[in-house]
């Protein structure tokens, strides 16, 4: 099945969303089965006509009669997820950056109170203005999904001091660090992050070192650069990437092609 993702046409909803992509219950049959891995972003997803059973590490979706809209937002998974399609439905699955959500609602703490939240309230009219999207063909859905997210951006939120505080994770300082940083005191600052990002920076960090860790060694397969994205050694490395996939290193990259766009597998 060929999947297109689709980068915002607008520069300002790039600042807040790495891309979005579209399944139509015509596009294919099932059953298709993927799994999907650890990463750091806030993923929406809204479905029509269905049924899903979650069943923690894995989700199965099959079509029903019932015409319902249900929308779900996950944020926090830290070990690999399948997802099963008995059919195909009509999806749209929407990627946000690292806080990005949070500026699309008055209260992002809302979203981040389990690690997936299904069946939200997301946004006032948001269910009915997807229902008028899925009947509408591609280009259109695209034009249509932008001006909507655009008319609903909060510009006015300052996340400035935690976004630097996102850079130095990605830089490896410690959460000690931080707090002696931005004189926060540790447990203020993993507040912070469950309420805002729906993990905490320890995790935030993990995942970001393993999801750079797979693009240098798919593109250099040296191990010794990956010591420059935090690894201490090659063991850490190895259980860091079982924790997130569950299969060695050697035996996922023989599989997954990282660079393919499928983010069924992988998201860049």
């Amino acid at each position: 099945m060929k999947l297109d993702f689709y980068t915002p046409n607008s520069q300002i909803l790039r600042k807040y969303i790495k891309g979005f992509y579209f399944i139509s219950k015509d596009q294919d049959k099932g059953p298709i089965k993927y799994w999907t891995f650890p990463n750091n972003y806030c993923i929406l997803t809204v479905n029509q006509q269905f049924e899903v059973e979650d069943k923690g590490d894995l989700v199965i979706i099959s079509s029903s009669e019932v015409k319902n809209i249900m929308t779900c937002v996950v944020s926090r998974y830290t070990r690999p997820m399948q997802i099963y399609y008995k059919d195909l439905v009509d999806e749209l699955t929407i990627y946000f950056h690292p806080l990005g959500i949070n500026h699309f609602v008055e209260d992002p703490t809302s979203l981040f109170i389990k690690n997936t939240q299904i069946d939200i309230n997301f946004l006032e009219g948001f269910n009915d203005k997807m229902r008028i999207l899925f009947s509408l063909d591609r280009m259109t859905q695209i034009t249509e999904l932008e001006s909507y997210l655009l008319s609903k951006l909060k510009v006015d939120k300052d996340f400035t001091i935690f976004r630097q505080m996102l850079v130095d994770l990605e830089n490896e300082l410690t959460v000690d660090e931080l707090a002696a940083k931005y004189r926060f005191s540790r447990q203020y600052i993993n507040r912070l992050f469950l309420r805002n990002l729906g993990k905490s920076p320890s995790e935030y960090k993990k995942i970001h070192r393993f999801r750079q860790a797979l693009k240098i060694q798919h593109k250099y397969k040296r191990f010794s650069l990956l010591l420059n994205t935090g690894f201490y050694d090659q063991s850490h490395y190895i259980k860091d990437f079982r924790a997130f996939t569950a299969l060695n290193p050697n035996s996922f990259f023989k599989d997954v092609d990282v660079n393919k766009e499928n983010v069924w597998l992988i998201v860049a």
